[in-house]
């Protein structure tokens, strides 16, 4: 007979492999139909769908850190000296993005706490614009509602991966899916492929152990931009491993909804519907604001400013063909103004937030 921490192991495995293949049948069934971003898109809806019908569904964090890097290094891959010429046009942009970001912020945080009675710590947390494993560190750390959290972000997440592309679809921004990659892969290209892997593995490494805001992926990223950046490297990945990274990652966000319950979901859809609203709105009017100064494609200015994580923006980027570089250069600088201004304002509202849960129950003691 098997010992119980055998069987526990075949267990985790066979919720792996059902998590990827639910991901695989979702993301070929859009990828093939030519829906935008449709390998991404279609791993999100079918892997949630899987989760919420009671379903385990996993993705180890080994595997997600190897995702990771592979979108990193996908994502630099696009990068030529041609588009670096146009980070001159950046510096009003991203004067605008900050702005932005903080009104977001602030808004959302004042909605939820106003309109769903949310705490002030669990509001900011799950109003902040991407971030989402510090924003779960943070949360977790300073004992604010979890849950509440995890699910508003994750939806946010969700809704900008999956509708996003619609919107250009049905815009007439876009019509098919486009490529992953500039260029294609030969096997000739194996010894630049193995560099390039090499060198972007091992940077990404050393930003995760200094503990960089999103090290494994921008790591990868920035040196898969330099070596293409500088025309030291032509090798892409091949086409099939992008595809399967895109599967993969939607599988990763899908699964967030495991072990979660249709009635606790619901619970909290509603402030998540009306925070990702009030953030939309912000976001449309900041954005139409920098199109009457600069002439970029609306869809590009839609992505890099989308208050989503930044991650997943940044793939569904590489998966609509859209300029890495600008919409690359706003989420990171986004990501870096948030990650470096949310411990600051966490801990100026941590103190406020625990004397306010003496007096009334967190969003998530009501489920208790």
């Amino acid at each position: 007979m098997l010992a119980p921490s055998v069987i526990d192991r075949l267990l985790s495995y066979r919720d792996v492999a059902e998590t990827l293949a639910f991901a695989t049948v979702g993301g070929l069934a859009f990828g093939l139909l030519g829906m935008p971003a449709g390998y991404l898109s279609g791993s999100i809806l079918v892997v949630a769908a899987a989760s919420l019908a009671g379903r385990p569904m996993r993705v180890p964090p080994p595997l997600m850190r190897i995702l990771v890097v592979l979108i990193g290094i996908s994502l630099g891959a696009v990068v030529t000296p041609e588009t670096l010429r146009g980070v001159t046009a950046y510096p009003v942009s991203i004067a605008v993005l900050f702005v932005a970001t903080v009104a977001i912020s602030y808004a959302g945080s004042v909605y939820l706490r106003f309109v769903h009675d949310w705490d002030k710590l669990t509001a900011y947390l799950a109003a902040v614009p991407g971030g989402l494993s510090q924003v779960m560190a943070l949360a977790i750390e300073f004992k604010a509602d979890v849950r509440a959290v995890a699910i508003v972000q994750t939806i946010r997440v969700i809704i900008l991966a999956v509708g996003l592309p619609a919107l250009f679809a049905g815009l007439g921004l876009i019509h098919r899916a486009p490529a992953v990659v500039r260029g294609s892969f030969t096997f000739s290209q194996l010894d630049e492929l193995a560099i390039l892997v090499a060198a972007s593995t091992a940077v990404a490494l050393l930003a995760y152990r200094i503990k960089m805001p999103g090290g494994l992926l921008f790591g990868a990223m920035l040196t898969s931009a330099v070596l293409h950046g500088t025309d030291t490297l032509r090798v892409v990945m091949p086409g099939w491993l992008s595809y399967a990274v895109m599967i993969a990652f939607g599988a990763v966000s899908g699964a967030r909804f495991a072990n979660t319950s249709v009635r606790l979901l619901l619970r909290y859809a509603g402030a998540a519907f009306g925070v990702f609203a009030v953030a939309v709105v912000i976001t449309a009017g900041f954005a139409l604001l920098l199109l009457t100064v600069l002439d970029i494609p609306i869809a590009e200015v839609m992505v890099a400013y989308a208050p989503g994580a930044v991650d997943a923006m940044l793939l569904l980027a590489l998966a609509l063909n859209f300029d890495p570089v600008f919409v690359g250069t706003h989420h990171l600088v986004r990501i870096f103004f948030v990650m470096l201004a949310m411990p600051l304002v966490v801990r100026l509202r941590a103190k406020p937030a625990a004397e306010s849960a003496a007096v009334r129950p967190s969003p998530d003691s009501l489920d208790d």
